[in-house]
């Protein structure tokens, strides 16, 4: 349409007018290497020769993006609950039936498709707080626990929750590093104030309350310190933390009045008859004034065995808050209506078939072989990498990733600086370029000066991961030759 000559009126929003918070808000993980992997598999379906058929995708924890079969009683429970005219199947079995016709009933109306109650369904928010009462022998209020569309929502969300308010320094976040990246993404978009802290990688990536104590003292000039985020089992450095351990981090934490968020997504992926113990557990084990430690634990339906990721379900609870707290907690809640699918299938994760059921013995075949299947995995890559000059890895205790240690040559350190790239991110696109094995420099995640990693996912298939052994040990062999 003509503007009759009218000058044309700038843009309303703009680097300038936007919000200046969103201009900060960085994803590490998404970058030059990723861009790199799209183009090589646009390259290899072209024709294009390389090294190698395939890029192998380590770089998250996907699990059904790696070939993982869904469980068949979650999605038995998804398509009665979508089609109700599966309910007359005999492809069905009967304890499904109930159990989703039992979900269908919680609903504000008898459908997928209908909202649900503020905070989730009750039914189901029930069999969570049974769930964690079986898990950690202490009672759970059902209205403590909230559903939350995946653990990326509740961790905004609790970012909130400690903001501080106009004319106050910003909130002060202390994250783990290495951690997970979307922790700082969200700080920067909520506009509080990270306070990084380092695990201590020579005590199998503990925490050190030595370090929390010196992250915390130099941080206090410049925010309000009041949320302490832990993972556990840790993403990307794949260990389970001590009881011990934990209840160091609960003396800090009441001492200095923090909040601690516990990440708790991975508790099911634990191996080698490692044991894993909530934060709720320890904390409610602890005498007085420890057991008053105020928490919010976070689980998702994305990880474990189920392996979820876009259905997006999860939950939080909070422990030890006062009244106001859950009231504005609910109120937050009312105001986003919550996933049934997510509730579903996070239903299934703490609610299980259990035994006599019809579903029960083929739910816990399929579970198990997934579970055996990760721990082999988490084995290999461990025996690999500590196999090889120039690298060391700690047993993959937990979660769904190794963190091995990459000790780079000076002249390839030299070279990734020449380039503007950290020297582990050099290492990591190398590798991509010469074996497509794209993984997540260390980097990404934060570590000490001087130090370099990677983080590779254990859920590549076993023959993938067979032939993966052998490009990778070619690889790194010649990568030191040449830098050396």
């Amino acid at each position: 349409m003509a503007n009759n000559g009218a000058t044309p009126k700038a843009k309303a929003l703009t680097r300038q007018t936007m919000n200046p918070y969103f201009l900060k808000i960085v994803h590490p993980m998404r970058g030059p290497i990723l861009n790199r992997s799209l183009e090589l598999q646009r390259e290899l379906v072209q024709g294009v020769k390389k090294p190698f058929n395939k890029v192998i995708q380590a770089n998250d924890g996907d699990s059904q993006a790696q070939g993982q079969k869904p469980l068949t009683f979650l999605r038995q429970m998804l398509m009665l609950c979508t089609n109700p005219a599966l309910f007359d199947s005999d492809d069905f079995p009967e304890d499904a039936k109930c159990r989703a016709n039992r979900m269908l009933s919680g609903f504000c109306g008898p459908s997928i498709g209908c909202y649900t109650d503020d905070g989730g369904t009750e039914a189901l928010r029930r069999d969570v707080a049974a769930f964690i009462q079986r898990r950690d022998g202490f009672a759970s209020d059902f209205r403590s626990i909230f559903f939350v569309a995946g653990a990326t929502e509740a961790m905004e969300d609790v970012i909130q929750l400690v903001l501080t308010g106009p004319g106050e320094k910003p909130a002060g976040i202390m994250v783990p590093w290495p951690g997970y990246p979307l922790y700082s993404a969200f700080i920067d978009k909520l506009g509080a104030y990270q306070i990084g802290y380092y695990l201590d990688e020579d005590r199998n990536w503990g925490i050190d309350v030595a370090e929390l104590q010196r992250a915390l003292s130099e941080a206090k000039g410049n925010s309000v310190p009041r949320l302490l985020c832990v993972i556990n089992p840790g993403n990307p450095t794949g260990q389970v933390l001590s009881m011990e351990n934990m209840k160091d981090v609960i003396r800090f934490a009441h001492d200095h009045r923090l909040v601690i968020l516990a990440d708790e997504v991975y508790q099911e992926n634990v191996y080698f008859g490692t044991e894993f113990h909530s934060f709720k557990k320890v904390v409610s084990t602890m005498e007085p004034p420890y057991c008053n430690t105020e928490l919010v634990s976070i689980h998702s339906a994305s990880k474990g065995c189920v392996g979820e990721c876009g259905l997006r379900g999860g939950y939080i609870e909070l422990v030890n808050f006062e009244p106001i707290v859950y009231e504005a907690v609910m109120n937050l809640y009312s105001t986003k209506d919550g996933s049934t699918t997510g509730q579903i299938a996070m239903d299934v994760v703490v609610n299980p078939p259990t035994p006599g059921e019809p579903s029960y013995e083929r739910f816990m075949q399929e579970k198990m072989a997934i579970f055996v299947s990760h721990e082999k995995r988490a084995e290999l890559f461990t025996q690999l990498f500590n196999s090889v000059e120039g690298i060391q890895c700690p047993r993959t205790t937990g979660a769904l990733y190794a963190f091995p240690r990459v000790f780079i040559p000076e002249r390839a350190v030299a070279e990734a600086q020449k380039l503007g790239m950290e020297p582990d991110a050099f290492y990591c696109l190398r590798l991509l370029e010469e074996t497509g094995f794209f993984v997540v420099p260390g980097s990404a995640f934060g570590q000490r000066q001087g130090r370099y990693h990677f983080r590779t996912t254990i859920l590549p298939p076993m023959d993938v991961l067979r032939e993966l052994v052998a490009r990778f040990r070619v690889f790194h062999t010649t990568f030191l030759q040449q830098w050396k």
